[in-house]
């Protein structure tokens, strides 16, 4: 009698949670004790965008209890992330992330004084060791080691997963740790792996599910557990390589983001309230590999799937590099002189759409929108894929054509409703450095191989789903050009 009465309160409990606050944006209809949450199973950026045309811009959704708003089309996350950007940049306490991160960190760290200091460490950081000149050489020099690998497969078919990934992380690694990782390491390959099992495992049904219900940490089987037990390994690998790399470090004169960070901890060791901490620290370097490697590896997937599937741009492309580059290595201002290549890019981070529900916001106190209540403390997704594929704003959005972002003078022409990278106090603060790797990789790659498919190898377009949208599995032949 004792057990049943309690899982009636349970219950009983859970569809109180289940009611929407007065003034609450409307929704479609959940389900009761799971709300929402199956809904999301297949392409949830699609549901979202779906729902918006019954439901209007901004609607809500339940996710086990879980209020959640949703913002799709560019005029409404504008409104919010633009317009009520402190109201809009907190993160949501979520079990899972208080789980993988205590909340802290840098992306998932709560909106106020911790959130500032790390971001100011961070963005003074990616500015002193992740850009000028010194930086575009590393990245060049980066490319090479990148092309000579792809030269080892002499033209056969090859999937340039692995290489990517490889290649896009050490720009990252040279700012976090202040040098490369051999394409061979495979410790750091490992880690890699983990990371990017991690970022598909926390947007599965398994994720949601532990949200809504976090006495599943108890439940011995799941994909929570295999996230969880990756986080450890993560962790102590971090806690290792962290150590290794600050051994030979020279107080208030660093090299990396580690030396500066462990300067920050050095300076505030006094101060109770600093929030630079070792365990911060690692949160920070963990969140900064993911998301410096797994956003651009992806992107650059995706560019390479699509020039390799339309030869015609492609050769479009290779003529205007041919015609700006001449045979030699890219230049800094090179990269204004090619606008065909920059529109390929943007459609590329347009349509594909890397991060299509950006990283989960919640608001830093009470907001009114379009007559809505959002009260402080709610769960809030930014739906980018519905910013690229509005309507208002393009025209047939389902095509991949690059001659969308040209005007009728051939010169790149900047898009509005363009957000792969959001806006906002939350934007992605290594933005600038991830369009420097794409230009770089892409042009590089383009200038030395003719790329095209396999005999017979038809590609699929249809995105493996996580928290990013990667290209499924596929293989490419590099073929040396004549120069």
């Amino acid at each position: 009698i004792l057990v049943i009465t309690l899982f009636i309160l349970l219950v009983i409990r859970q569809l109180v949670k289940q009611r929407r606050p007065r003034g609450f944006p409307p929704g479609p209809t959940p389900l009761p004790i799971i709300g929402n949450i199956l809904s999301l199973a297949t392409e949830p950026h699609v549901y979202m965008k779906r729902q918006s045309d019954i439901h209007g811009q901004i609607f809500s959704l339940d996710l086990g209890g879980v209020s959640t708003v949703i913002l799709n089309g560019y005029d409404a996350i504008k409104e919010c992330l633009y317009h009520q950007s402190e109201v809009f940049a907190d993160r949501p306490s979520l079990p899972l992330f208080q789980k993988m991160t205590k909340m802290g960190g840098l992306l998932n760290c709560k909106y106020g004084q911790s959130w500032i200091e790390h971001n100011k460490l961070a963005v003074n950081c990616f500015r002193y060791f992740g850009s000028g000149q010194r930086m575009f050489e590393k990245i060049s020099e980066e490319c090479l080691f990148f092309l000579d690998a792809i030269d080892q497969h002499q033209g056969k078919p090859f999937n340039p997963k692995h290489l990517v990934t490889n290649a896009v992380s050490n720009i990252t690694n040279l700012i976090i740790f202040g040098q490369r990782f051999t394409y061979d390491d495979s410790d750091f390959q490992h880690m890699i792996e983990i990371f990017s099992e991690n970022v598909e495992l926390a947007a599965s049904g398994w994720a949601f599910l532990y949200n809504a219900f976090p006495w599943m940490e108890y439940v011995p089987f799941g994909k929570h557990q295999k996230l969880f037990r990756n986080a450890n390994e993560v962790y102590d690998f971090l806690l290792q390589i962290i150590k290794r790399f600050s051994q030979d470090r020279v107080p208030q004169s660093p090299q990396h983001y580690i030396d500066a960070y462990l300067d920050e901890m050095e300076q505030s060791a006094t101060d109770k309230a600093t929030s630079f901490s070792q365990d911060n620290l690692i949160f920070s370097v963990g969140e900064l590999i993911i998301a410096g490697t797994e956003t651009t590896t992806n992107c650059l997937r995706w560019a390479m799937l699509y020039i390799t599937l339309y030869p015609r741009i492609q050769e479009k492309v290779q003529m205007e590099i041919d015609c700006i580059l001449n045979g030699r290595p890219s230049a800094l201002e090179d990269k204004q002189g090619m606008p065909y290549v920059e529109a390929v890019l943007h459609e590329v981070l347009r349509l594909c759409n890397v991060v299509p529900l950006g990283i989960f916001r919640a608001t830093s106190q009470d907001a009114v929108v379009r007559g809505y209540t959002i009260p402080k403390g709610t769960m809030v997704i930014t739906n980018l894929y519905s910013v690229h594929f509005d309507e208002k704003y393009w025209s047939n959005p389902s095509i991949f054509w690059p001659e969308r972002f040209l005007g009728c003078n051939g010169k790149f022409v900047r898009h509005e409703a363009f957000l792969p990278f959001s806006i906002g106090k939350r934007h992605c603060l290594g933005e600038q450095l991830a369009r420097l790797e794409m230009f770089l990789f892409f042009t590089t790659l383009l200038q030395r191989f003719h790329l095209q498919f396999p005999e017979g190898f038809i590609p699929s377009l249809s995105p493996k789903l996580g928290m990013t949208l990667q290209p499924r599995p596929y293989s490419i032949c590099a073929i040396r050009r004549q120069q």
